[in-house]
């Protein structure tokens, strides 16, 4: 059973959860034979002041 977990800084609407979820389920059913049925994915979202890009956190920029 292929498990996607999907990390972003910030938020995602429902729509672009739904198209991502889509594309990530579709890819592994087309390239790893894996039935949809069988395909779990889950977002985290972030604040930016929980993530760091070359030692800056991302809501100082």
């Amino acid at each position: 059973m292929p498990y996607v977990n999907v990390r972003v800084a910030g938020t995602l609407t429902r729509d672009q959860k739904a198209k991502i979820a889509a594309e990530i389920t579709d890819t592994l059913e087309r390239i790893a034979l894996k039935p949809k049925s069988y395909t779990y994915v889950a977002f985290d979202e972030l604040p930016d002041e929980n993530w760091a890009i070359a030692g800056k956190l991302l809501d100082e920029e």
